[in-house]
């Protein structure tokens, strides 16, 4: 697997500050749960910042947030677009992050995990540059869901490289299937390193609290199907919203 580093020359969701916005704030308020009132002094790193939506609405609350990506057309979006003195952006590798051990009380990594190289090293990284007792919030897709959400073919995160790249050919949507999603054990075992707080059910449960209601409508069919698959049947879930804390020595 290859380094994807143009992404959001792909992907014009990358600059929709509506869709971007939302996600951001469902993080935010995730971590504004989990670190209260220190959220104000807490130092945050969002690994795959992209264009830097996500990371303006971060810098609403926490003292100082950096944002971090290989897309270099993407970090200079942000730089003109998102200034603020507790704001900075920088071109770096998740699998080689440009900070010292131990240099953040949180952690973003959304929806990233699928594109990079190495997976494992990736959650090193994280666990490396994260203070003890730190956190991360991590947004995962499952394999098994069955609509693949970047190029909107059912089935296809299911199929081994080979025959997805065949299917994005015949159906004319690329040439190459660079995204490696895992199904759900397969992502526990991936981030064992950390202690795991699964938000899943708790934000389907009351999506208002967590700006969810605009994917689950409180009250509605969708959150009592969606809040008992997050509750019982995890391994079905299309995806996930966990909380990694890094343990102490």
């Amino acid at each position: 697997m290859e380094y994807q580093r143009d992404f959001s020359s792909h992907y014009a969701s990358m600059y929709d500050a509506d869709g971007r916005g939302r996600k951001a704030e469902t993080a935010l308020r995730v971590l504004h749960d989990v670190l209260g009132d220190g959220i104000a002094q807490a130092r945050l790193l969002n690994v795959g910042a992209s264009s830097g939506i996500m990371d303006a609405t971060f810098a609403r609350e926490f003292g100082q947030v950096v944002g971090i990506d290989i897309d270099e057309a993407a970090i200079e979006h942000a730089r003109r677009n998102f200034q603020r003195d507790n704001l900075r952006f920088e071109v770096g590798d998740g699998l080689n992050i440009p900070f010292p051990d131990a240099s953040f009380d949180a952690l973003v990594c959304s929806q990233v995990y699928e594109h990079v190289p190495d997976q494992k090293l990736l959650m090193t990284e994280l666990e490396r540059v994260l203070k003890p007792g730190g956190v991360c919030y991590f947004a995962a897709t499952n394999r098994f869901i069955l609509m693949e959400p970047h190029f909107r073919l059912p089935l296809l995160s299911w199929l081994p490289p080979a025959l997805a790249d065949f299917y994005l050919r015949i159906t004319g949507k690329g040439s190459r299937y660079y995204e490696r999603m895992r199904w759900y054990p397969h992502l526990r075992r991936l981030v064992a390193r950390f202690d795991i707080v699964d938000y899943t059910a708790a934000v389907i449960g009351d999506p208002r609290a967590y700006a969810f209601d605009y994917l689950v409508k409180p009250g509605s069919l969708m959150q009592t199907v969606s809040g008992f698959v997050a509750r019982r049947l995890p391994w079905i879930c299309p995806g996930y919203l966990w909380v990694l804390r890094k343990r102490t020595p």
